[in-house]
């Protein structure tokens, strides 16, 4: 059975209402803005702390770090400490989390192709707000 939405069919969701928080633990965890952005960056490869850092800006180091430690604990993100001085770390993603970006990959690049309309709308919106 599929759900329709005027010229949009969706499949209806395999899992019960009674998963339903279950399923709203994961999407808050890989559904934050700084996962999402984790995740796609992780997908082109093995990174050190300090470069995801660098390549999300913003993100504070307390955030990056709880995000990191969210995605290990979910079994998303592998993180290996090198006994070196001064201490190496690096993340990946684990089989799981390679397996998650290509809808992450879908989300991020519907947003970027998307970001101008969306500006537009915010707009459009905000101005109609202040006329009221």
């Amino acid at each position: 059975m599929s759900l329709s939405i005027p010229d949009v069919t969706v499949a209806e969701p395999a899992f019960h209402s009674s998963e339903c928080p279950k399923v709203s633990q994961v999407l808050s965890r890989i559904g934050d803005k700084w996962s999402v952005l984790v995740i796609m960056i992780l997908s082109r490869g093995t990174r050190r702390f300090s470069d995801l850092k660098r390549d999300i800006g913003g993100v504070s180091q307390r955030m990056l770090t709880m995000c990191l430690r969210g995605l290990e604990r979910d079994g998303l993100v592998k993180r290996t400490v090198y006994p070196v001085v001064p201490p190496r770390v690096e993340y990946e993603l684990t089989a799981m989390g390679q397996s998650l970006c290509e809808p992450v990959l879908a989300l991020g690049n519907w947003a970027l192709d998307h970001i101008a309309e969306i500006n537009t709308a915010q707009m459009a919106y905000d101005s109609k707000d202040d006329a009221d």
